[in-house]
């Protein structure tokens, strides 16, 4: 089992007790390792397959954990606690849903579905969405979530604080009514679950001896609570991760809860994984040194025994269209020396960037895809029936009653829906038990709708799942009104997806020929043989495969990898391209204030995460990776100019070959070039060469106003927004304009002809 290791991986896999962090640089073996270890300690006898709780990021992740584990031991791994902390605490939740003062048809709110609350919340409550907007509500819900908050518990300091603590206790009522939980509240509640009943968080304490960790480097603080309290009884956690790619702080990772449990646990058993088994030398050196510019590390070095293969191709282009022609030609040449379309993948580090690109490989005739778009279960068409087939699981569910109340449109206006909003708050019901108290033609019509839920609930029992999937879609009246639409056959398609999708779920849990609505014993959350007893539980508790099936759309929705496409060329942000790889990389639009990105340039924390982003991108490309930037750029409906990203002057030159544009010279003379270009602050001196000709751009390059010469990276203060540093400057004596970043205000674009802006020395 061991024999195809490399000495620090057999040394992770083999550690004998106690608490273990492993630093898994990019392409190093980390899922190796981690699957190894499992099948190693249940075949030398350490714990039984029950004993182990191994948590992932995502399903794809849970799902290849459990594809190896397999292949290594002769065991049934469907059964194991292996998935994603969402996944795992449903399960949870699912078990003891009494405990944790839940309906047993509780159903997971997904975050559109979650965003549709809020916006029913501030309209039904009368609070301004402009001063109050959703988006914003809901990102202050899941943020104190993730901290482990409640509404009574958050710290409001100033009006629109305490405000808004208020329409999070409002939220959280009206979730309790509707028997519903977003994403956050999987975790906050079992969290709250386990601190609260001491017979159940004793008995998994006991249980769990071994608990593994992937990707530990984007556990946020809730996260982290959490693996606390399980390994209170004496578990040994087995965290992989790599702090070095931590670029999820947006989302609430927090990188530094490796350090602390590196202090609070480990205590000196680290085990650096540094040989990669994915890029070439060169690549190699570039991403180390780059990274080696951030000071908050735990330090590794990576490195590899396949040579150095090739340089790392740089170019530099007048613009952003001309960027894009010159991928369209690159990527013609890569196919045309053999490489897949499939293994070429265009990054950058803005979705803004792609609209250009994505125009000149369509007028090429290139296929494309751009990774992490709408996904299938976030379609319009999807989340339709998806709500339809929650109404038939649980009628008390608002969120999906007041998505389909009226689609397809059944004669149910505005008036009436606020009527049943205010019937549902005056007796503090749900929709669904309010509908009897609304008047009128109104009414009639909302008691029609009620009684189709009723219908296709009663109709569809007996059913299968997949038999039951279909004629929900067909009795809601989604498939007719689809019918009717200009461009609805796509959707139509869509939909009848969603029926395979059921076919496989049932396929895969062994649901073949079972009722829909009925409890069925494959899905009975297993217990171990004493949970009856210890936790009081008089039964096993099953799920039908409808609320199954529901819950897995919902885990899925919130899962950030896609599905893989056609052979196309990807075309990702750096974000979504995380845990992938490519033979052929470009990383486009390196330059200051695009990538690194304007919001993190001045802050020193933002701007290390922004370098792991870098360090992520790099780490992708498997033999041949290209940098790309442009002097000019369109972006937001201005067109910019800037200065070379400085993770490019990170890259030590004997990595890099710097190409010469072929072509531009017939198009841009130097001096048109000069011309465009050289009133424009570039704060660079290298060379870069355009049809054979070097054009230099020297630091004292800028935007003369009056007596006043303005560049790019200088300091400068304005009466009103404070100091500032300039990251672009763009026009020219009228138009003249400047992006500035102020520390306290972030950016501004200002005329400078106007402004009155002071240059700091």
């Amino acid at each position: 089992m061991i024999d195809h290791l490399n000495d620090p991986q057999r040394a992770a896999v083999t550690i004998d007790s106690g608490h273990a962090l492993v630093l898994a640089g990019a392409g190093s073996g980390k899922t190796r390792v981690l699957t190894t270890r499992i099948a190693w300690l249940i075949q030398n006898g350490l714990t039984s397959p029950f004993g182990i709780l191994a948590v992932t990021f995502t399903n794809k992740a849970s799902k290849e954990m459990q594809v190896r584990v397999a292949s290594l031991l002769p065991i049934d791994t469907r059964n194991m606690w292996v998935g994603t902390f969402h996944g795992l605490c449903h399960r949870l939740l699912r078990a003891h849903f009494r405990d944790a003062s839940l309906p047993q048809g509780f159903q997971i709110l997904d975050t559109a579905d979650q965003l549709s609350l809020v916006k029913r919340l501030l309209k039904a409550n009368q609070i301004d969405d402009e001063k109050f907007t959703p988006r914003d509500v809901q990102r202050f819900i899941n943020s104190a979530k993730e901290e482990g908050l409640r509404s009574h518990a958050v710290d409001a300091s100033d009006p629109h604080q305490r405000r808004m603590v208020e329409i999070y206790a409002l939220y959280e009522a009206q979730c309790q009514r509707d028997g519903v939980v977003d994403f956050a509240e999987l975790l906050l509640r079992v969290l709250e679950l386990l601190e609260r009943h001491e017979p159940i968080r004793a008995h998994y304490q006991r249980r769990f001896r071994h608990i593994l960790v992937d990707e530990f480097q984007d556990t946020n603080a809730l996260q982290y609570r959490w693996l606390k309290l399980l390994s209170g009884g004496g578990a040994n956690i087995f965290a992989v991760g790599d702090d070095d790619q931590s670029i999820y702080a947006f989302r609430g990772a927090d990188v530094g809860n490796m350090a602390d449990f590196e202090r609070d646990y480990a205590r000196g058993a680290v085990i650096r994984l540094e040989q990669n088994y994915r890029s070439q030398g060169h690549i190699l050196d570039a991403a180390n040194h780059l990274i080696a510019h951030n000071s908050h590390r735990l330090g590794k070095n990576l490195w590899t025994d396949q040579g150095e293969g090739e340089l790392i191709r740089a170019v530099e282009l007048p613009s952003d269209g001309a960027e894009s022609q010159w991928l369209v030609d690159e990527i013609k040449a890569l196919v045309g020396d053999g490489i897949s379309r499939l293994d070429i993948a265009i990054l950058y580090r803005s979705n803004a960037q792609s609209r250009v690109i994505e125009h000149a490989l369509f007028s090429a005739g290139i296929p494309y895809r751009v990774y992490g778009g709408l996904r299938f279960f976030e379609r319009q068409e999807i989340k339709h029936a998806l709500a339809y087939l929650r109404l038939v699981m649980n009628r008390d569910d608002d969120t999906s009653f007041n998505r389909v109340v009226n689609f397809p449109a059944r004669g149910i206006g505005a008036r009436t829906i606020e009527s049943l909003v205010d019937q549902a708050r005056t007796y503090n019901t749900t929709f669904s038990q309010s509908v009897a108290r609304v008047a009128g033609k109104g009414g009639s019509s909302l008691a029609q709708f009620s009684l189709l839920i009723e219908t296709m609930a009663q109709e569809t029992r007996m059913l299968t799942l997949s038999e039951a999937v279909e004629h929900i879609i067909e009795a809601s009246g989604l498939l007719n009104h689809y019918r009717g639409e200009k461009e609805g056959a796509e959707r139509i398609e869509n939909l009848g997806e969603l029926v395979n999708a059921a076919t496989v779920f049932e396929t895969e849990h062994d649901l073949s020929g079972l009722p829909s609505g009925e409890p069925a014993k494959t899905l009975i959350e297993l217990m171990p043989d004493d949970s009856v007893e210890e936790l009081g539980l008089n039964l096993p508790i099953a799920q039908t495969p409808l609320s199954a099936f529901l819950a897995y759309a919902a885990l899925e929705s919130g899962d950030n990898q896609a599905q893989a496409g056609q052979d196309a060329v990807q075309m990702m942000t750096v974000h979504a391209a995380k845990g992938l790889e490519f033979d052929a990389v470009f990383i486009t639009g390196l330059e200051d204030g695009l990538f690194p990105h304007e919001n993190s340039i001045i802050d020193p924390s933002g701007l290390e995460e922004e370098r792991r982003l870098m360090y992520v991108a790099i780490t992708r490309a498997r033999k041949r990776l290209y940098m790309t930037m442009a002097q000019s750029r369109m972006l937001h409906g201005q067109t910019r100019y800037a200065v070379r990203s400085r993770f490019l002057d990170e890259v030590p030159e004997n990595h890099l070959k710097w190409l010469t544009v072929r072509g531009v010279s017939n198009d841009v003379s130097t001096q048109s070039y000069a011309r465009a270009f050289g009133a424009v602050g570039v704060n660079n001196s290298r060379s870069s060469q355009y049809g054979g000709t070097a054009l230099s751009k020297g630091p004292s390059s800028g935007l003369q106003i009056g007596s006043q010469l303005f560049r790019v990276g200088q300091g400068v203060r304005h009466a009103r927004f404070g100091e500032g540093t300039i990251i672009g400057l763009s026009g020219s004596g009228l138009d003249a304009q400047a992006q500035i970043h102020f520390a306290d205000v972030g950016s501004k674009t200002l005329a400078l002809g106007i402004a009155k802006l002071d240059i700091m020395t």
